[in-house]
């Protein structure tokens, strides 16, 4: 089976929910943010103070 092309490696809350999420081929960080049921869902990249990407270092790992 091939590894996840993302990975979660933070949330916060249960109906008002904060994840972090890693591309683990580039290792850009994204914010997912959702608010109750009704009021949807929005991915953004995180950026630092420069407004780059917030890039973790990935290992390459083997499938």
């Amino acid at each position: 089976m091939a590894k996840d092309r993302f990975v979660e490696v933070y949330s916060q809350g249960v109906v008002n929910v904060a994840k972090i999420v890693v591309d683990t081929q580039t290792g850009v960080n994204y914010l997912l943010g959702s608010r109750g049921k009704q009021a949807g869902t929005g991915l953004t990249v995180l950026v630092d103070r420069d407004g780059k990407p917030v890039v973790t270092t990935v290992q390459q790992r083997k499938q």
